[in-house]
């Protein structure tokens, strides 16, 4: 009874908490916003109570007794279940510090915002905000994202108080004594922008809560089975239609929710056993929807949560990162479904075409259509200059309307006020949970660029290869950036892959003629996409492995399958490095030509890892289309003109062959 009591009582703190959350949230959007110095830690205050509340200190081990009793299809025992309830006490600790954080930032705000590093005092009370604020943070990651991104900061941590004692790259030359060196990283840590409350908090502040409740809104009123439904529709007749529709549903989901593993969970519930009743593998089922959900992603209007901070990064209009965006993700798609659609063709003689492969939609589409208003109007607000704060704004109270809709013609997807209010509490609860990651990378932001030299020594060692090896610069990069993204969430990844990556490329391809701002976007968006094709790079392959779990395959062959589906994916970042009118830099003419070799190249390197045109394709073949997709990613016109010659010769001689073998 007692443990119920405790529980009840968390549970309404949680609930209490998370309504001025969002109070506070609707305030700087409808009513003014804070200075910098004051939005962000508050954002940050509210985040880690919601993060304790939700996750305290018992979670993990409750956790595992649920997943041991689900595995034997029981119950959890509820005496095991309370059993070390007592470690939640250890959480008044972590609510102590975090009323001080809330203490500091609010009394020592006007100082704050008058600092000057190096110049201004830092006192005892600064210290011991520091402390304070990167042990809380640091049990928070540890709550929410396990131990791995913990480790990776602590690292960091401890670089930088080690770093005037290491070799090669990581030696960084003291610049004071240690009590000075105490002052600048207490400084840099907590009293500036360029620390824990930088640009990426603030961004979560300004623009990532109000799209995490979008989402919520728009998936609860009954958008995100509307567009699912549309991806089922749309591809229901042709071939493979269930891999088709994964793809459509996927990508559609993903516009809105930019996230892999959501996606996944969402439409792979449906798709995947369809895809497997027709007589695809389950690993193949599974990779299919891995690929398809991890494009989400990088396919605007609202990609992954990295492309709001991109833009905060680049000092752009998030419009011009999504545009920019537009032609790779379309490429991307167009690869899977090209892929998908060359292997119904060829196991079509394998296919049981007893089963009937149709997807039953058993709603109608066209009576929903109005469901679609408040992604229209977000992508509307976005395209007309308004800040992305107001644009979500806009996307939410627009769901609202359309649930009011909901009541009079749509009553399965009408819901009332109470559900309202669950929108509301798990879009809060998603927000701290991003918030949480982008302030903890502000540590190794400042570590990197503050605290030691180890951006500018990366950055003279690559710089070093010299612009003739800018392949083996981006390889490097490539290489970096997908082994931070399998080890830490998508928006850390870039965070941290843009201190370490992007001040080694950039110069690199300034120095081949581009100007610094398209420069900057390149290397930004190659760092970006690296971090998301982790999700589906073995052996860490998130969307892989969750894709699996509801195929009943195997984890590791899904890895591997889904790997070589998003070979596209792999090469586009190259293709729009070499080739920046992909990325809708320069005239209207090179854009033209620019997305028609990526277009062929594309299709060429689809067909070659599907291994069938219209015929399968013997390995000369594949070879040679893999050959040819090569020279067009180059944006030279004699290797864009030979790659172009060279595979549709392969694809004509292998549909000749194909039909005089038929004739026979």
């Amino acid at each position: 009874m007692e443990a119920n009591k405790k529980l009840s009582i968390r549970s309404a703190l949680s609930i209490a908490v998370t309504v001025v959350f969002f109070a506070f949230q609707m305030y700087i959007a409808l009513v003014k916003q804070l200075n910098p110095m004051l939005q962000g830690p508050l954002h940050l205050v509210f985040a880690l109570t919601l993060v304790f509340l939700y996750f305290p200190a018992d979670y993990n081990y409750r956790k595992k007794l649920r997943k041991a009793a689900e595995a034997e299809g029981k119950t959890p025992d509820p005496e095991l279940m309370g059993k070390r309830a007592w470690m939640n006490w250890l959480d008044i600790p972590a609510f102590a510090g975090i009323a001080y954080l809330l203490w500091y930032v609010v009394s020592q705000n006007e100082r704050l915002n008058d600092f000057v590093v190096g110049i201004s005092p830092v006192g005892t009370v600064d210290y011991i905000c520091m402390v304070v604020t990167i042990v809380i943070l640091l049990l928070a990651v540890y709550r929410t994202l396990g131990i791995m991104l913990t480790a990776f900061i602590a690292v960091f941590i401890l670089y930088a108080w080690t770093a005037r004692y290491l070799p090669g790259i990581l030696y960084t030359k003291p610049k004071s004594s240690w009590l000075k060196f105490l002052d600048q990283f207490t400084a840099g840590m907590v009293m500036t922008e360029s620390g824990i409350f930088g640009t990426p908090l603030f961004t979560s502040a300004s623009t990532l809560f109000y799209f995490m409740v979008f989402g919520a809104f728009f998936s609860t009123i009954g958008g995100g089975q509307l567009l699912i439904d549309i991806g089922m529709k749309v591809s229901n007749k042709s071939s493979g239609g269930p891999a088709k529709a994964a793809v459509l549903s996927s990508g559609l989901m993903g516009m809105i929710s930019g996230s892999a593993v959501a996606n996944v969970a969402t439409t792979g519930v449906m798709t995947i056993p369809m895809m497997k009743k027709i007589g695809y593998e389950p690993e193949e089922a599974a990779a299919v929807e891995a690929v398809a959900s991890t494009g989400g992603q990088i396919m605007p209007p609202i990609m992954g949560v990295g492309a709001f901070i991109m833009a905060e990064m680049l000092g752009i209009s998030y419009m011009s990162v999504a545009i920019a965006a537009i032609v790779p993700a379309v490429a991307y798609y167009f690869a899977v479904f090209v892929l998908v659609d060359r292997i119904a063709a060829k196991r079509a003689a394998n296919i049981d075409t007893s089963v009937d492969a149709s997807i039953q939609v058993d709603r109608k589409v066209l009576p929903r259509l109005y469901l679609l208003l408040p992604a229209l109007l977000l992508v509307i607000w976005i395209i007309r200059g308004s800040s992305l704060m107001r644009a979500g704004m806009v996307g939410i109270f627009t769901c609202i309307a359309c649930d009011v809709v909901n009541y009079f013609v749509n009553k399965e997807d009408f819901i009332d006020l109470k559900a309202l209010g669950g929108c509301c509490i798990d879009g809060a609860k998603q927000a701290a949970s991003i918030a949480i990651p982008t302030a903890a990378c502000g540590i190794i932001i400042n570590v990197v660029t503050g605290q030691t030299s180890l951006a500018t020594n990366l950055s003279n060692l690559i710089s070093s290869l010299g612009t003739s090896n800018l392949f083996l610069a981006l390889l490097i990069a490539m290489v970096g950036c997908m082994l931070l993204g399998m080890a830490l969430p998508t928006v850390a990844a870039y965070l941290v892959g843009v201190i370490l990556f992007v001040p080694c490329i950039r110069p690199i391809l300034t120095a081949t003629g581009l100007t610094d701002a398209t420069a900057n976007l390149c290397a930004n968006m190659f760092v970006f996409y690296y971090g998301i094709m982790a999700q589906i790079t073995p052996p860490v392959c998130v969307a892989s492995y969750t894709a699996a779990g509801i195929a009943d395959g195997n984890a590791m062959k899904t890895g591997l399958k889904g790997f070589s589906f998003a070979m596209v994916g792999f090469m586009v970042p190259f293709v729009f490095v070499y080739n920046p009118p992909i990325l809708m830099q320069g005239t209207l003419m090179e854009i033209v030509v620019a997305v028609a070799q990526l277009a062929l190249g594309t299709y060429f390197l689809a067909v070659m890892v599907a291994g069938f045109f219209k015929g399968n394709l013997n390995k000369v073949e594949q070879i040679g289309l893999l050959a040819a997709a090569l020279c067009l990613i180059a944006p030279e016109p004699i290797s864009s003109a030979v790659g172009a010659v060279l595979g549709i010769a392969l694809l004509v001689m292998n549909a000749g062959r194909t039909k005089k073998a038929a004739a026979v």
